[in-house]
């Protein structure tokens, strides 16, 4: 196998994975092929029960754009004839490392192509008795037959993205392991904090590390019972709460309502939440803005906040490190421990994009 076409296919694998990977950041991430058909067969290929194929269209499709004159239905260059290769070391040495470095989100096998099924030279009819899931052999087949057939890079293009989209979507359900360490100061979780909030994320990650923050004062000092929160995308009014966070009482009540904002704090932010907490008869809110409040709008602000106080309410605008520093000190390291848990909990259990939750776990893996 020339060393070049493993290189080109890596290279292909990394720019398309990069692509779906940035796609799905901006909630743009979609169906590519229009054909039903192919198109389930792909979805029911990589969520196949029988492991070694989940790595067969990857392999094959990267190969076949690597080099157009490759035979993609052949697994062994010992079958011969036009189109030969040895499928093997391509998944091996390419898409073997690439289910490592993403979770192991195909399964985890480390020489998918030495099991059984895949033991045959070439993806075909004349092979589907030797295998158990005939089924998922004849979508595979009917793939990549669709692919050899067609002979069109642009569409060996969308079926890779289709493939990749897949197994995007099956890393999103695959559970991340969050090493909290044994010891963390506070200077540590700081950084922790700034690292993650370094890259874009439409204000997930900042709501994810609000809602722990919250969440662990609620259980350490018990000042209230539970925090509520609605995902990043559900409007404050569609979900019927007062903020992004409801701290609640064991009765019920509201005790604290916190908004987060990534961006710099209006006047009419802080305007239209006031009339909300007047009729719920809430007197503690919190803003957690970024990036401050907007200059153009300080004055006004302030002064807003003193009147709001005279009639009740209590209005507090903070910055998330501003905020930390103070909790986390009071809370001590067994509630920074805590909080660095909590993080995660709160990224699962509101289902933020797999690459959130991997650099959360990825921060966690250098303290």
């Amino acid at each position: 196998m020339p060393k070049d076409l493993v290189t080109q296919a890596s290279k292909i694998l990394d720019d398309a994975w990069q692509g779906i990977c940035a796609l799905a950041r901006t909630g743009r991430l979609e169906d590519c092929l229009h054909d039903e058909q192919l198109r389930e067969g792909v979805r029911r290929v990589i969520a196949s029960t029988t492991k070694s194929y989940r790595y067969v269209l990857p392999t094959q499709l990267i190969a076949k754009l690597a080099d157009p004159d490759l035979d993609c239905r052949c697994l062994q260059a010992s079958r011969g004839g036009a189109g030969a290769f040895d499928a093997r070391t391509v998944a091996h040495k390419v898409v073997v490392p690439f289910d490592q470095a993403n979770d192991n989100v195909l399964g985890g096998s480390p020489e998918p192509y030495v099991n059984n099924p895949l033991r045959v030279p070439e993806l075909s009819d004349k092979y589907r008795a030797a295998q158990k899931n005939r089924g998922d052999w004849d979508r595979l087949c009917a793939v990549l037959s669709a692919v050899e057939m067609k002979a069109d890079v642009e569409f060996t293009r969308k079926v890779l993205r289709q493939v990749l989209t897949e197994v995007y979507r099956r890393l999103t359900e695959v559970r991340v392991i969050y090493p909290a360490p044994k010891r963390i100061s506070l200077d540590q979780s700081l950084s922790l904090i700034e690292g993650f909030l370094g890259d874009l994320s439409g204000g997930d990650r900042l709501l994810a590390l609000t809602s722990a923050v919250f969440a662990v004062i609620g259980r350490r000092f018990r000042l209230y019972s539970d925090v509520k929160r609605a995902s990043i995308t559900s409007a404050d009014a569609a979900t019927g709460m007062l903020a992004d966070l409801e701290c609640v009482s064991k009765k019920g009540e509201v005790v604290l309502a916190v908004e987060v904002k990534d961006r710099q704090l209006a006047i009419n932010q802080l305007k239209g939440k006031i009339r909300n907490i007047r009729e719920k008869q809430v007197s503690e809110i919190f803003f957690v803005a970024q990036q401050g409040i907007a200059v153009e709008d300080k004055e006004e602000v302030q002064s807003l906040i003193a009147r709001e106080f005279v009639s009740g309410h209590n209005l507090y605008v903070t910055d998330l490190a501003s905020l930390a520093r103070v909790a986390l000190a009071l809370l001590g390291e067994e509630g920074r421990r805590d909080f660095l848990r909590e993080v995660g909990t709160q990224l699962d259990t509101y289902n933020s994009d797999i690459t959130h939750r991997r650099a959360w776990a990825d921060l966690l893996s250098t303290v």
